[in-house]
């Protein structure tokens, strides 16, 4: 496989072993033959196969499986669900179980809706409980504690049941964007509260501990609620539960609760799943795809899924009990929208979400027959007579395939695995294969790059730009324009016929994004990962349309994201520091434009020392009676350049500071910046001059607001928005290296060196 520079520099960071000089021992071709050999347990055949499988870059597995196989920790899966009972011994198991997860670089789901409500009555206590969302920060913080050896960050999904007393408590958890930064988070949706949503009625609230009615609130309501937070930053999305376990394969083991941290693999407690991708972009021939290679990638792939089950080291023991019980693969699909551009098809039209059917039909059905043929072979999976595959059941309907024989041959010769599909995040993966994520739609045709010495670089789509260049059209000007907003939609000069093709996520009506999402969803027996993008301007209303008509598609669950929607204004239109003050329009610029408060005669303060990669660094924090006002810093006896470069950091924090700009704005956009001699400093590392500087500032904070001590965590994801005619692609910034990052696959993903909140 050709690997891009994006893909190169992925694989160094994230996958590459190292000696312990930290040189690397490893490149793609010996990448490939450790995991090919290792997943292959010792079969020559299967090795060669599966090396084969992997080199072509027609399929990946997650990324567990790439980092891990053949490696002391050999713990190959990306997804697991936990569960937690109503007691404080479960709970804390739980803490423990999730920790050695994140720590071997996995994600979790947790269901919190057998956690009994704040204040009802502990009887082995005498006492009130603190409810779920109390215990969600124990396991926010549990996470903060855990690092992932430097490749993965932990992060969790909580799901918590509409009947559950504490609902609104919970649709509200995030509103504070500083609070439960490690969990994404999704209300469970019953059949009975949307027939109370559409018909207007009251729905009960059961408590968790007794099994009574606790009270009952308005369906609408409390709908309305969700809408409105969703709108807000993205938050809470939602999650059908009643019809994820009409597809529960084995619904004698007890209802599926949770899933993980994406959405994408619901589970049952202790279930994991091992994930891979087919590239369909590489499947392009022509002005069609090749069904024939797809059908034998989805062969060799699900052989491969099969096989990492058996020689995956799961963390827990419960784990792997269940994993082995079950036995659950998830094959899904990358490179959608580059194989729609290849084949000249709008991503928003009927022709994409037919084909989009189609694909995932064959895919579906190719994947249950070689199961079937597994299971022949080696036998299926152990609970499958309890499995609805026994009672000749599919619950599948097409348009290609013989969906009834195939449920008469799975009951007669048995089935390998209990599911077969999904649509993953494909993240990184992705960036190897040097393609679009998921089923995702291309967030930008033209990235802006940041590299090492502060240039911008512009890295093009492929097939734009092949394109550009058919239609002689390719240059830099151009291309620069482009990136201003990563699509062509609004380019005077690019021909309709481009326009319609190369279609980008903020191009597409909501509407299409669900009804593609729905498309895949029809023949997958998980569920599919998927963010709906609107335009920041869209309004509530549309949120809620996007949410009716997800469940009226189909859909097991929805992730919105309103442009702009999760990101911290620095600089306000207004003269205020509210949101609404944006909303003023009417004043002149000169009118809006701040100046800073006076520096008063005197002033008082406190002095840090940090040790840096250049030194020993004083910084100098003093306020007055509105906070603090002016940072002086100071590094040895450093001149020249550094020296100017230090003081012009800290005469604009002082301006900043004293023009009403929030001290936690300062600290998100100094923190986090790197240079080439990282260095620790008291158990932290300081990653250049400019991070100490923010490290400085936070450490003050600490200590002292408005005279108050208080103890908070800024976090580089969290980068504040600029102003409103700033590019959408530079809205965020990565915290490794700088450039633009998108909301994805329900997550924050940067394109351009892989890093990845979840």
């Amino acid at each position: 496989m050709h690997l891009s520079e994006n893909a190169q520099i992925v694989l160094q960071k994230r996958y590459f072993r190292k000696d312990e000089n930290g040189d690397f021992i490893e490149d793609w071709p010996a990448l490939v033959e450790r995991v090919a050999a290792n997943i292959a347990g010792g079969d020559e055949a299967l090795e060669k196969k599966f090396y084969a499988l992997l080199d072509s870059g027609d399929f990946l597995p997650n990324s567990p499986t790439l980092m891990n196989a053949g490696a002391d920790l050999q713990q190959l899966s990306a997804c697991f669900v936990l569960p937690i009972e109503d007691s404080m011994e479960s709970i804390f198991e739980t803490v423990k179980n999730a920790a050695l997860i994140h720590k071997s670089g996995g994600g979790t789901g947790f269901s919190f809706s057998r956690l009994r409500e704040s204040n009802a009555r502990v009887r082995s206590t005498n006492g009130v409980s603190s409810g779920p969302i109390s215990f969600m920060k124990v396991f926010n913080s549990a996470t903060d504690a855990v690092k992932q050896g430097g490749t993965r960050r932990g992060a969790n999904m909580a799901i918590l049941n509409v009947d559950h007393p504490q609902i609104m408590d919970f649709i509200t958890c995030k509103k504070n964007p500083q609070e439960l930064t490690n969990f994404n988070i999704s209300v469970g949706l019953t059949e009975t509260f949307m027939r109370a949503v559409a018909d207007d009625k009251e729905y009960n609230l059961i408590s968790p501990h007794t099994g009574k009615i606790a009270g009952q609130l308005s369906a609408s309501k409390v709908f309305e609620l969700i809408v409105e937070m969703s709108h807000k930053n993205g938050e809470p999305g939602i999650v059908f539960l009643d019809r994820i376990n009409q597809a529960n394969p084995t619904p004698a083991l007890g209802e599926i609760e949770s899933t993980n941290p994406c959405g994408e693999q619901p589970l049952l407690p202790n279930e994991a799943c091992n994930l891979g991708s087919i590239n369909l972009a590489t499947l392009a021939v022509e002005d069609d795809l090749n069904w024939t290679r797809l059908k034998e990638v989805v062969r060799d792939s699900v052989d491969f899924l099969d096989c990492v089950i058996d020689q995956s080291k799961y963390p827990l023991e419960t784990i792997a009990e269940m994993s082995r019980s079950n036995r659950k693969i998830g094959l899904g699909v990358m490179g959608w929208a580059d194989l729609l551009y290849q084949l000249k098809i709008p991503y928003m039209s009927q022709e994409a979400v037919d084909l989009a059917e189609r694909v995932m039909e064959s895919i579906d059905f190719e994947a249950k027959t070689r199961s079937m043929e597994l299971a022949i072979e080696k036998g299926s999976f152990p609970n499958f007579p309890e499995s609805i595959y026994a009672r000749g059941e599919l619950n599948r309907e097409g348009k290609y395939c013989d969906w009834a024989k195939l449920a008469r041959d799975i009951q007669q010769n048995g089935l390998r695995n209990a599911t077969l599909t999904t649509i993953a995040p494909t993240g990184t993966i992705s960036m190897i294969a040097d393609t679009s994520s998921g089923v995702e739609p291309q967030f930008s045709l033209v990235y802006i790059k940041s590299v090492m010495d502060t240039e911008k670089l512009l890295y093009v789509n492929k097939w734009f730009e092949a394109a550009l260049e058919e239609w002689n059209l390719l240059n830099q000007e151009l291309l620069e324009e482009v990136s201003q907003s990563g699509s062509v939609a609004h380019i005077t000069e690019m021909p309709g016929e481009l326009q319609e093709i190369f279609q980008t996520a903020h191009d597409i009506n909501p509407a299409w994004h669900i009804r593609m999402q729905a498309a895949f969803q029809k023949y997958t027996d998980n569920a599919v990962s998927k963010t709906i993008n609107f335009p920041n301007s869209a309004m509530i209303e549309d949120i809620r349309e996007a949410y009716l008509l997800a469940y009226k598609l189909g859909c097991k669950g929805v992730t919105v994201y309103r442009d702009g929607s999760r990101e911290n204004q620095v600089l306000s239109v207004g003269s205020g520091t509210s949101d609404k003050d944006s909303d003023t329009t009417d004043k002149s610029l000169e009118e809006r434009k701040v100046a800073p408060r006076q520096r008063p005669e005197v002033t008082h303060g406190v002095t840090q020392r940090l040790e840096t990669g250049c030194g020993h660094m004083y910084v100098t924090i003093n306020k007055d009676t509105q906070g603090a006002c002016e940072v002086f810093v100071q590094m040895g006896k450093v001149g020249g350049c550094a020296s100017a470069q230090l003081e012009a950091i800290a005469r604009l924090s002082s301006l900043a500071l004293r023009s009403r700009i929030k001290i936690e704005a300062i600290i998100r956009q100094l923190k986090g910046i790197r240079c080439q001699s990282p260095m620790w400093h008291k158990g932290k590392m300081i990653t250049s001059c400019g991070d100490a500087v923010g490290q400085a500032l936070e450490n003050f904070l600490s200590m002292h607001v408005d005279g108050e001590l208080t103890s908070i965590r800024i976090r580089a994801e969290q980068s504040a928005a600029p102003a409103e005619n700033t590019p959408r692609s530079q809205v965020a910034t990565c915290p490794d290296c700088g450039s633009g990052i998108e909301h994805v696959e329900g997550c924050l993903k940067c394109p351009s060196c892989g890093w990845s909140k979840c």
